[in-house]
This record gives C-alpha cells, sequence and structure tokens, in this order.
C-alpha cells in the first residue's frame, strides 16, 4: 500500500472517529487506561467513590482499615501496540477482515494518545518474524505507522502462531513502564496467559480481542471446503448438517470458555472488536465499563449467546474481566 494510500485512511478515521471520540471523551482519557503513567504518591483510607482497583490489600490487612493508593499522572505516555498479524487475522466473512480491524483500532487510539503529546510505537508480528516501529509523536509518525500495518506482507503459510513467544519478546523490548495493547485474535498455541500475566505486571495491559462473527456461529451455507489458514490444511464439510452445526457451536463454546479463563488467569481487561461492529461505539463501551470499573465475570459474551438455539450469530460485546 502506498503512503497516499495510508493518508486516505488515516484522514477517513480521523474525520469519522477520532474527532468524535475526541469530542465525546473530552480528553478524559483515564476513562480508558486507569493506571498507566502514574507514580505512587501518597496512601489514604478508602471513600465510597475510589476505584477499588486502587487499594492496598497489603496496607489495608495490616491496619484493619481499607486504604487506596494516590498517584500522580505523568505527563507523557509511552503506547505500545503488540500487533499480531499471522495468517488467520487476514480472515474476513464480509467486506471487512480481521487485519483491517486491526489497523484502524490502531491508527485510532495511536491518533488519539498522540494528540495529547504521548508517544506511540508498535511491534508487528506475522507468525515467524517481528518488525519493531519505535515510539514517537506526532501525526506524521501515526501516518508512518499505519503504512507499515497496511503494507505488512500476508504470508500464505506460516508456522503455527505462538502468541506466547511473540509476548515475551515484546516484554524484553518494552524497557519503560508503557500502556499495551495486545491485538490478536489469539488463535495460537496454548499457554500465551503466562506471558500476558508477566507484561501486565509490568505494564498497562489492555487485551484487543479480534474474532469474526462467522468464527462463532455457521449459517446453512451447503457443501464448503474449510482452510486452516496457517498449514493449508483443507476439510470438506456440509453445513447443511443441523447436527455438524451444533457441534462447530458447541466447540466455539468451549473455545470462548477457555479464551476468557486465560484472561482471567493473567489478570488483563479485554476489548473485542469485531468485524460486524463499529469501532467507535466499541471503544465507547469500553469506556463506559472501565469508567465505572465494572467487571463481567461467567458466562460468555454475547456474539455467542445471543444465537444460542437458533444458531444465529449475534453481534460483538465488549468484556472488562475482573
Amino acid at each position: 500500500m502506498s503512503p497516499h494510500q495510508a493518508e486516505s485512511v488515516l484522514r477517513r478515521l480521523e474525520w469519522t472517529v477520532v474527532r468524535r471520540l475526541d469530542g465525546l471523551l473530552q480528553g478524559d482519557y483515564r476513562t480508558l487506561f486507569r493506571g498507566f503513567g502514574l507514580d505512587l504518591a501518597d496512601l489514604r483510607d478508602y471513600q465510597a467513590y475510589d476505584d477499588v482497583r486502587h487499594i492496598d490489600w497489603n496496607v489495608t490487612a495490616r491496619t484493619g482499615v481499607p486504604h487506596v493508593r494516590v498517584y500522580n499522572e505523568d505527563r507523557e505516555v509511552t503506547v505500545w501496540f503488540l500487533l499480531d498479524l499471522s495468517p488467520s487475522v487476514d480472515f474476513g466473512s464480509g467486506e471487512v477482515s480481521k487485519r483491517r480491524v486491526l489497523g484502524e483500532f490502531a491508527a485510532v487510539l495511536a491518533r488519539l494518545l498522540t494528540r495529547q503529546g504521548n508517544r506511540a510505537g508498535a511491534i508487528l508480528h506475522n507468525g515467524r518474524d517481528d518488525f519493531v516501529v519505535p515510539p514517537r509523536n506526532g501525526r506524521r509518525h501515526v501516518l508512518h505507522m499505519l503504512d507499515k500495518i497496511l503494507a505488512h506482507p500476508r504470508l500464505l503459510r506460516a508456522p503455527e502462531t505462538d502468541l506466547g513467544a511473540f509476548l515475551n519478546r515484546s516484554l524484553l523490548a518494552i524497557r519503560r513502564r508503557s500502556l499495551v495493547f495486545v491485538v490478536s485474535d489469539f488463535i495460537s498455541r496454548p499457554g500465551w496467559q503466562k506471558a500476558l500475566s508477566q507484561l501486565s505486571r509490568r505494564h498497562e495491559v489492555v487485551a484487543v480481542r479480534l474474532f469474526d462473527p462467522l468464527e462463532a456461529a455457521l449459517p446453512d451455507l451447503g457443501l464448503m471446503v474449510f482452510e486452516d489458514a496457517e498449514s493449508g490444511e483443507q476439510l470438506f464439510v456440509d453445513t447443511a448438517d443441523r447436527g455438524f452445526r451444533r457441534r462447530f457451536l458447541a466447540e466455539a463454546e468451549r473455545r470462548e470458555a477457555a479464551l476468557y479463563a486465560a484472561f482471567a488467569e493473567a489478570g488483563t481487561d479485554v476489548l473485542e472488536l469485531s468485524t460486524a461492529d463499529d469501532l467507535m461505539d466499541a471503544i465507547l463501551r469500553f469506556a463506559d465499563l472501565r469508567k465505572v470499573g465494572a467487571g463481567v465475570s461467567g458466562g460468555l459474551p454475547a456474539h455467542l449467546t445471543a444465537g444460542f438455539g437458533k444458531e444465529e450469530t449475534g453481534r460483538a460485546t465488549d468484556r472488562v474481566t475482573p
């Protein structure tokens, strides 16, 4: 993709998403990003309006009185986007692919935050290699980062994605405490939650989970050939078979439950982005959940539960894990 095409994409996002979000959030990015760029200043007694995540449990246990940590804000924040561009992210059942959602999300958040004087960088992983865009600020840098994302080569074949190894390499590369977005469909070798947990202990981490509605529930499309995006393995199936669709849905349930158990184990908040979702609405819903400190635990997201029994696909929902 040429720089001119990247400029067109960024200009469209600035008019349709960035400016509207900037006005609606009114610069209060703490509703989105709690606890980043902060230095511990003091401890005080807990008040009813305080965020429970700021409770210092060690001091509370020693004194028998709930205490919260008070912070001084750091004016400059470094933001990193850890971007999974492995072949499975190229999938999209409609006009929009997961890769496009990934690029637009990174561009919107980078532009919002660099407008406030913060720096944004990215580490791109295509299933084989990593590519680093060092953090800087300004619109020109966001345009450069978007161009690298959009022009990053699409691999027809790649080894099975090892998200844990990618996160471990990123942990070594990011030296200063930062706000980190891990943007992936989390289709990977198991065990990545340990690396995500280690990353979240050092940085403020938000997991941004990409998905397509067709990955959650299959409609009756007749005879189809399924192909693994990374291995190339193919499977011929009859989607008109109601029993097959029920088994597919049950497997989607199992994968979803395991995925959110892994997020809970890592202690990481989650923003879900569907290829059928509206980017601005998804970010605002996530901001609302973060603002009230809401945690959603138990059950499955609405894009799975909404269609159970009818074999339909629902709309994406955002979730903040406790």
